[in-house]
């Protein structure tokens, strides 16, 4: 299984004091000598991360394939397509949030997805999208004849957190998740099955599945054996466990956990 290495925690805690350190562009060498096989990162229109000279220095100098991720406001689509990575991922992206929760509204979208999926392709960029794992969502990805889809596992990440007493933050907990514990095992059940068929149904439909979100060394390996996923994408858990161990030593450990 492929691992791609979300490296926009690193600028996050660049932007915490708004100076040059640390830098992004360091984590690129390290993350092709630990064994990963793709760097990620998203252009968000706020900028609260990664910044446009980031993206375009990562671009160009990343010894690994780049899958930028960003939203499909023209403005970045623009920058995004010039800049032009191995892989675009189209991601929702509300500014409001701390993090991408939940995948692409296809149906509400799809006009503006066709539009810009295609101003992509064009220039020779393969593009994936991030969706829920709902086999409805993998039709409409078909008809768009997009090259990927990512599956959004944030659903599963959550209820595993619950059951394995991952959330330590009360505000953090899920209302709906506050079951009793053989709850919470059949619906992690439930969410690893839907995953697992809609990774299937893809697959069969000739689309290459990656999946991601809030994946991390105590979950990953409940979602290793699907077969059809081809790819994770992990960020914060890796660049978390670096502030301890080395960024090298976070990577390869994940590398090894996902096989």
């Amino acid at each position: 299984m492929l691992l791609g290495v979300n490296i926009d925690h690193i600028a996050v805690l660049r932007e915490a004091r708004r100076i040059n350190d640390p830098d992004p562009i360091d984590a690129l060498s390290i993350a092709k000598r630990a064994g990963a096989d793709q760097i990620t990162i998203h252009l968000r229109e706020d900028r609260r991360h990664i910044q446009d000279e980031d993206a375009k220095r990562i671009v160009e100098l990343s010894p690994l394939p780049v899958n930028l991720e960003c939203a499909i406001a023209p403005e970045i689509v623009q920058i995004v397509s010039n800049l032009n990575p191995h892989r675009v991922t189209l991601v929702p992206e509300k500014r409001e949030e701390v993090t991408t929760e939940g995948g692409l509204d296809l149906e509400k979208n799809f006009d503006a997805l066709k539009e810009t999926i295609l101003h992509f392709q064009n220039r020779g960029i393969e593009v994936s999208l991030f969706i829920d794992p709902y086999l409805e969502h993998i039709e409409m990805a078909a008809d768009l004849h997009v090259e990927w889809v990512e599956l959004h596992t944030g659903s599963f990440a959550n209820i595993h957190a619950s059951l394995y007493g991952n959330l330590l933050r009360s505000h953090h907990r899920i209302p709906s998740l506050d079951q009793p514990r053989e709850v919470l095992a059949n619906m992690l059940q439930k969410s690893l099955d839907t995953l697992t068929k809609a990774a299937a149904t893809a697959d069969a439909k000739g689309l290459k599945v990656a999946a991601g979100h809030g994946l991390n060394y105590q979950n990953v390996q409940n979602i290793t054996p699907i077969v059809s996923i081809r790819e994770l994408n992990i960020g914060q858990s890796i660049i978390a466990r670096s502030i301890f161990t080395g960024l090298q030593e976070s990577i390869s450990t994940m590398k090894r956990l996902i096989g």
